[in-house]
């Protein structure tokens, strides 16, 4: 009888920060390493040295690409890990974008922070720089999912497809037997881009997302609602501003904006797409068609339809623009990129309008907006919000609480214990609610930072 340790070491009682590590005799396991967002107190965790030794992981296995699964990469090598990073090949294509534009906005905001003195850091230093990134880079390594590959003689894992974004899965690692399950983030099963999530047949011990566990989407028409704002924003000559993710969100947005233009539902107003992490997404997209829906003729006649934004001279051109318009630039909950220099010479004007897409974590300006903010600060001054504020919900890539049931829905046998993960306390805890009534398994959440040790019979 050995034991398995699980260091839940982020998305523990909240949603960023995904990191889960897997201590044993044979291997040492990190699924997910990503950076923590939101509230200041979340942020500043990433600073602290990482809680175990980064030299002895042997190896990183990443459900999915975005920054709360990902971020954290740069930081762990530099603190001495020398393992494998496992992904599939998209995963990791958007990965590399990812930590290269992370790594550029980094070193600006440090920089812009030094140059105009609103920091309390002497001198503001980049979380990492974009040579720290690079260097991520060499230990990266795809495999293909569906099939089972070994790590050591009892350890072996696979990955399943997800939806969610380009890449995605869920995670089963297979050790002496047992079947540890790591959701990652879940699609939804009728996405505009990506296939239905697959199902995990057995887990003994489940690690699901909780993100929208409390909350069922909304049944709201996309499309309608877009038309609405849009033909405000040209009755007003304002500019319609969407902050948009630069992954999967930033695609789904302009296939349907392609869609209403091409069926004659919306005149030809302008859209310029402004997000450069998003425009290398794209070439992602085109190189690996048959994780996605959207035909390749499709995808180039979208692409042409807008104006891809290539610098930030244009940017300042696009500002300057009387005519009315749609900008979708990154990022998604405000808390970064290019969207920032919209708002902050925008969103003073009641001709303005704001669509936020998807989920805005506590702490972020999205949230506060959403929230109904009078003033933000960017850059260290505040800006009245004199813009109208509108949200969408039913963009999100997450699955709703009926979507996670669902998922789990296909499992033959009953896991031993059931792992809360990637979700604030409310929804927390309603969805351990809801699994206890649905499935009658036992469903905990574990804290930041916790350990538990799980004894299981492995093979000499």
């Amino acid at each position: 009888m050995k034991s398995i340790k699980i260091h839940f070491l982020g998305a523990s009682c909240t949603v960023t920060g995904s990191k889960f590590l897997l201590e044993s005799q044979e291997a040492n396991i990190l699924i997910d390493c990503g950076m923590f967002q939101g509230i200041k107190e979340l942020r500043e965790k990433n600073w602290e040295p990482f809680p175990v030794d980064a030299s002895i992981i042997d190896f990183v296995l990443l459900t999915h690409a975005h920054l709360d699964h990902t971020g954290y990469l740069p930081r762990l090598v530099k603190q001495g890990f020398r393992g494998k990073i496992i992904g599939t090949a998209p995963t990791l294509g958007i990965t590399e974008i990812i930590l290269r534009d992370s790594g550029k906005i980094h070193e600006e905001s440090a920089e812009r922070a030094n140059e105009e003195g609103y920091t309390k850091h002497q001198p503001a230093e980049a979380f990492y720089t974009i040579r720290e990134a690079e260097n991520t880079l060499g230990f990266f390594r795809s495999e293909e999912i569906d099939h089972w590959i070994t790590l050591t003689k009892n350890i072996k894992y696979r990955f399943q497809y997800n939806g969610h974004i380009l890449g995605a899965t869920f995670i089963e690692l297979d050790i002496s037997g047992k079947i540890f399950v790591f959701s990652g983030d879940i699609g939804r099963e009728h996405d505009l881009l990506l296939y239905p999530p697959k199902k995990p047949e057995y887990a003994d011990y489940l690690f699901v997302e909780s993100t929208y566990g409390n909350k069922l989407h909304p049944v709201e028409s996309v499309s309608e609602k877009l038309v609405g704002l849009i033909n405000e924003t040209i009755e007003n000559r304002g500019t319609l501003i969407i902050p948009s993710f630069a992954v999967e969100r930033l695609q789904t947005l302009m296939f349907i904006l392609w869609k209403l233009y091409k069926e004659n539902l919306i005149p030809d107003i302008p859209v310029f797409i402004d997000s450069p992490m998003g425009n290398n997404v794209l070439s992602v997209f085109q190189k690996f068609p048959d994780w996605h829906k959207i035909p390749p003729k499709d995808f180039i006649a979208m692409q042409n339809r807008m104006n891809i934004i290539t610098s930030y001279k244009e940017t300042w051109e696009t500002i300057d623009n009387p005519r009315p318009k749609i900008v979708i630039a990154g990022s998604g909950m405000v808390t970064g990129g290019r969207v920032l220099t919209y708002l902050q010479q925008l969103i003073d004007r009641p001709s303005t309008l704001i669509m936020l897409v998807g989920y805005q974590a506590e702490g972020t300006r999205g949230r506060q907006l959403f929230e109904g903010a009078q003033e933000i600060k960017f850059f260290g001054k505040y800006y009245p919000v004199k813009a109208k504020v509108h949200h969408i919900e039913s963009l999100s890539a997450h699955a709703d609480q009926n979507g996670l049931l669902d998922w789990m829905s296909e499992i033959k046998n009953t896991p031993e214990e059931v792992f809360l993960i990637h979700g604030e306390p409310t929804a927390l805890d309603a969805f351990r609610v809801k699994i206890k009534d649905t499935y009658n398994w036992k469903a905990t959440i574990p804290k930041l930072n916790e350990i538990r040790e799980i004894k299981i019979e492995i093979s000499e």
